[in-house]
């Protein structure tokens, strides 16, 4: 029997992309699975609707995780619907939005990722597990600049990494592990689009550098594996393409 099996896992922004296919994959293990959306919920309902289908639960959250109101509606759903909360993937980022002010990419990467584990924190079984989701460009913001138009984004990634990491005596506490999942640029993700679109050539470069890059439901196994790895509170999985950051940061 899976580690998962009659778990509950809550996913932060699990309408499409990674969060959808990370979802799929946890209740193919049998977690009770929350998806998560902030505006479109039919997109949601689809990924609820392919879970049961192949047999799985899940249920579907309308929550803007900029607000704390819905962030604690979003983590209690868990444990109404199913009984208890689990496992917490905060995979939801972005910021390269232009209609929802400069400052969102700091209250969505670092400001609801801390508000998320407050209410997660406030629920999460004991021996649960909490799962960062970033990326290569703001895991190493410090040492390698990446690209003017996604540098805002990674900054905010990094300082909300910085933020949940500096709480790790905390969730111990409390029982809870930590673990960072940190991805290269990823293949047909909305990101990598406009990254590609605002600097045509990058997702090239990217691939080309790291050799490979990885499809969403790659990064999605990744990510589902280390929700049940067993590894120490704090561990940061680097998946894909690190080595070229780490040998930049050696220079």
């Amino acid at each position: 029997m899976s580690a998962l099996a009659g778990k509950t896992a809550v996913v932060t922004g699990s309408s499409r992309g990674v969060g959808a296919a990370t979802a799929k994959l946890l209740a193919a293990e049998g977690a009770n699975v929350v998806i998560n959306y902030r505006q479109k919920a039919p997109r949601a309902n689809k990924v609820v609707a392919e879970i049961e289908a192949a047999g799985g639960r899940a249920v579907a959250v309308g929550a803007d995780l900029t607000s704390a109101e819905d962030v604690n509606t979003l983590m209690q759903t868990a444990v109404d619907s199913f009984g208890s909360l689990d496992l917490l993937v905060l995979n939801a980022s972005g910021g390269m939005e232009a209609d929802l002010g400069e400052d969102y990419a700091m209250r969505l990467n670092r400001d609801a990722q801390n508000d998320a584990l407050t209410a997660g924190l406030a629920r999460l079984s004991e021996g649960g597990r909490v799962v960062f989701v970033t990326s290569h460009q703001a895991h190493f913001i410090d040492e390698v600049e990446t690209m003017p138009e996604y540098e805002l984004v990674a900054r905010s990634k990094r300082a909300g990494e910085t933020a949940l990491t500096q709480r790790l005596a905390e969730m111990s506490g409390k029982g809870v592990s930590f673990v960072v999942v940190s991805g290269d640029m990823i293949e047909g993700t909305v990101t990598a689009t406009l990254l590609n679109r605002a600097r045509p050539g990058a997702l090239e470069a990217r691939r080309e550098a790291a050799g490979k890059l990885y499809s969403v439901e790659e990064f999605a196994a990744e990510v589902a594996a280390m929700a049940m790895a067993d590894v120490e509170t704090g561990h940061v999985e680097l998946v894909g393409g690190a080595e070229d950051f780490r040998a930049r940061t050696a220079n």
